[in-house]
């Protein structure tokens, strides 16, 4: 284990680059154990300071067939499936600078370790905004964003991470430095390697740069939240699809999340309207009607406690009373939603694309809910459990055919097996 960390520490140098196990903090080994599939812990983790020093490292993991956990700073390495036999963690948070704000162009290019609230204060100084809601946004880095797709509801009017992601540089697992797309809107020129590798939970490389696509800063924002019972928030989320009404984020609730942030009773809409301030007060006002029409208790937040209430959401859906608490990813028609949000105690739907999060409580429940799920054309992914949970349910409950095909660009990619071994679906 040492000659490890002193083989990387040539690299990366030995101040507060290389940590040796037992001088990692409690939280940083939790999350690292989180992620294992055994008890044998990664001998360092590593923090190299340039891509050319990421590079040298992981071809030194190649040379003697060192596997590796990628990570940024960490808060989604209790993500996804079990990592086997890992030897070295290997992470992102110190290569953290801005590359380049194309201001008129729309677009801004920035290391992988740069954190996402630092992103959005960069933007914010010229009157634009990254459209991701990702579920930790003061610790998320954006490379950790890309590597799990981790966005919210946002996705309702600005698309996913993919939709959104111009331009990658990323280190192969051979060492090698790589780049596909640009940092131009329009590119199209090569592999669509961007999408890909967002959502590849770092097994066919370490992203190591991004570029992206921005937004400029809406005028006024307001946000209204129905309430009531189950068929009547449900015809008016029907209502809303298919109205000229834009909402930039659009979400399905719960009862017990609803109650729980002191929304009212029953299952929950809640829709943000954002552009000049006309426009927000005038949608706004027309769907609180909507509401009003089906028996529906209606609320209009604005300034303060609209950003508030968006920050409750977040917190109330990705902290966990105990840890026995399960979280998961899932995908349904839109129009299944109420009925799924119906038959568990907390979760959150977005009612254009069907996807959401929701808390289990137990392997039962899962493979409960997961069949009823899947017999609607849907999924059931589990992205935090104990992992005594994950090593015996089937994390990913993939069911398609693509299988032998994932294998076959794994195979491409990384031909020994050495980055993240076991997180993927299928055990990739």
């Amino acid at each position: 284990m040492k000659v490890i960390a002193s083989d990387l520490a040539s690299i990366v140098g030995e101040e507060n680059a290389v940590c040796l196990w037992e001088n990692i903090e409690f939280s940083q080994q939790k999350r690292i154990q989180q992620a294992m599939a055994s008890e044998n812990l990664p001998s360092c983790i590593v923090y190299p300071r340039t891509q050319e020093q990421l590079a040298a490292v992981i071809a030194a993991a190649h040379r003697n067939h060192w596997r590796v956990l990628p990570c940024g700073s960490g808060s989604k390495l209790s993500w996804g499936g079990l990592a086997k036999n890992i030897d070295v963690v290997v992470s992102t948070e110190r290569i953290n600078q801005l590359i380049e704000h194309a201001i008129g162009d729309l677009t801004i290019t920035v290391e992988a370790g740069m954190k996402f609230s630092c992103l959005q204060a960069i933007l914010a100084d010229s009157r634009q905004f990254l459209a991701l809601d990702p579920t930790t946004p003061e610790s998320a880095t954006i490379g950790g964003i890309v590597a799990t797709a981790d966005t919210g509801s946002s996705r309702q009017r600005y698309g996913s991470v993919r939709d959104q992601l111009l331009g990658i540089t990323f280190v192969r697992a051979d060492g090698q430095i790589a780049k596909a797309g640009g940092r131009v809107v329009k590119n199209v020129a090569g592999y669509d390697l961007m999408k890909l590798f967002t959502g590849s939970y770092g097994t066919l490389g370490i992203i190591s740069q991004v570029t992206f696509r921005v937004y400029p800063l809406q005028e006024a924002s307001g946000t209204v939240v129905l309430t009531g019972m189950a068929e009547a928030v449900s015809q008016a989320a029907d209502i809303l699809r298919g109205s000229a009404l834009t909402p930039t984020q659009a979400d399905l609730l719960s009862t017990k999340l609803v109650s729980g942030l002191g929304l009212g009773k029953g299952l929950g809409l809640i829709a943000r309207f954002q552009s000049i301030s006309q426009s927000v007060k005038e949608q706004s006002n027309r769907l609180l009607e909507v509401g009003q029409k089906l028996g529906l208790d209606g609320v209009i937040y604005s300034h303060g406690d609209e950003a508030t209430l968006w920050q409750r959401l977040r917190e109330y859906m990705h902290s966990s009373p105990t840890k026995s608490v399960i979280t998961c990813k899932i995908g349904v028609l839109p129009t299944a939603a109420v009925e799924v949000l119906t038959q568990v105690e907390l979760g959150v739907i977005h009612i254009g694309s069907g996807l959401g999060m929701l808390q289990l409580d137990s392997q039962s429940q899962i493979l409960e809910v997961r069949d009823r799920i899947q017999a609607n054309s849907g999924f059931l992914t589990i992205l935090e459990a104990p992992v005594t949970v994950k090593q015996q349910v089937d994390i990913w409950g993939y069911t398609g055919n693509a299988l032998p095909l994932m294998r076959q660009i794994k195979q491409q990619f990384d031909s020994k097996n050495i980055l993240s071994p076991g997180r993927f679906v299928g055990g990739i």
